[in-house]
């Protein structure tokens, strides 16, 4: 059984944390997603600064995500969220993730997706699903290097916020996989 109020607590790890979005958060975690505006073009919601309120609300009204702002030390770092729980299958994703663009290729990532791997597991999941657009070439080497299985294409996946027909790598991790 996955304990899920524990699951949306503050998270620690190596060098990084997580709070649960709030209000608090919304000015601060635009202007970072602003910081690279053609990234959104792969991303199947638009965070950049004409999507992100729609976008970060649809997010937070879901009450099977938790979408989480993350911290290099005390620096804005970008968002991750467990998206779709579902208690039934004892699974979610971890998606949603941005990291600000000079937090790319130093390591952060892997930092980050421990944090939230380990609570994950940590709470009753017994599966993490990652699901990255096929032309998002890092997302699929980074899911690589944390040791996610790549499990298939989902072929003409979902229809993405600028009209693209997506194409979805589905990756996961099995708690007894995981470290």
């Amino acid at each position: 059984m996955i304990d899920v109020v524990r699951l949306a607590e503050p998270m620690t790890g190596d060098g990084c944390r997580a709070e649960l979005f709030n209000e608090e958060h919304r000015q601060a975690l635009k202007s970072a997603c602003a910081e690279d505006r053609d990234i959104w073009a792969i991303y199947a919601n638009n965070f950049g600064p004409d999507g992100f309120d729609e976008s970060i609300d649809f997010y937070t009204s879901n009450p099977r995500n938790f979408t989480f702002v993350l911290f290099a030390g005390d620096e804005l770092a970008g968002m991750s969220s467990f998206l779709g729980i579902d208690e039934a299958r004892q699974a979610l994703e971890i998606g949603g993730t941005y990291y600000r663009p000079h937090l790319r290729g130093t390591g952060f990532n892997r930092r980050v997706k421990d944090m939230m791997l380990a609570r994950a597991f940590d709470r009753g999941v017994r599966r993490v699903e990652f699901r990255v657009d096929r032309r998002n070439v890092r997302s699929q080497a980074a899911m690589k290097k944390i040791g996610a299985v790549r499990e298939g294409v989902l072929r003409a996946d979902r229809i993405t916020w600028n009209g693209h027909v997506r194409d979805t790598v589905l990756f996961a991790i099995l708690k007894n996989e995981w470290q």
